[in-house]
């Protein structure tokens, strides 16, 4: 009796893990999908993109592990030629590029945003949270291999990959914080996650 109620408890925790990782395939995907829509802006080599709110959005469905594991997915797949980055960009040059920075960045910002949707319950706390993070762990690389790339200093790098994007970021980091726990509620009412 008890070997069936393990072999099912096994099974009950593969399931799930059957599930996430699925899901995390389809957040790849949506990524896939988003990422390469890209708003050029005349100040800026950096493009409006909504890859950040399906990092953000994933680390709110799935935990830091998964969200990172779709996020490695994503640039593994733009870096072997899909033209999956902004402006439907693609390969290795767009990595080492001046905007490659905030791709690697979104690496560290799935973990962190991960832990803060885990940990912290409160929503305004995320979204101070939230943007704390961004700040730290995508703007900073981000702006540090942009001034790099383009021989400018950290300040004019601040000026052209950063501050044009404050306000949008804000705006999905709160979209993610409201919609996001709806949406993860959702979910585990249709059994699509447990």
């Amino acid at each position: 009796m008890s070997e069936s109620v393990s072999s099912a408890s096994e099974y009950q925790k593969k399931d799930i893990s059957t599930q996430k990782m699925a899901l995390a395939a389809v957040m790849t995907a949506i990524t896939c999908i988003l990422a390469p829509l890209a708003l050029p802006i005349p100040i800026s080599p950096v493009p409006v993109t909504l890859t950040n709110l399906v990092i953000l959005l994933t680390a709110c469905l799935l935990g830091w592990k998964l969200a990172v594991s779709s996020c490695i997915l994503y640039l593994l797949l733009g870096i072997a030629g899909l033209p999956v980055f902004s402006a439907y960009g693609s390969g290795i040059a767009k990595v080492i590029g001046p905007t490659g920075g905030y791709l690697v960045g979104f690496i560290p910002l799935s973990i962190g945003a991960g832990l803060i949707f885990e940990h912290v319950k409160n929503p305004l706390l995320r979204i101070i949270l939230l943007a704390a993070a961004t700040a730290l762990l995508l703007y900073l690389p981000g702006t540090a291999w942009l001034a790099f790339q383009a021989s400018l200093t950290f300040g004019e790098a601040l000026m052209m990959g950063v501050i044009p994007y404050i306000p949008g970021d804000l705006v999905k980091i709160i979209l993610v914080v409201v919609l996001g726990p709806a949406l993860l509620q959702s979910l585990r009412r249709a059994g699509l996650l447990k």
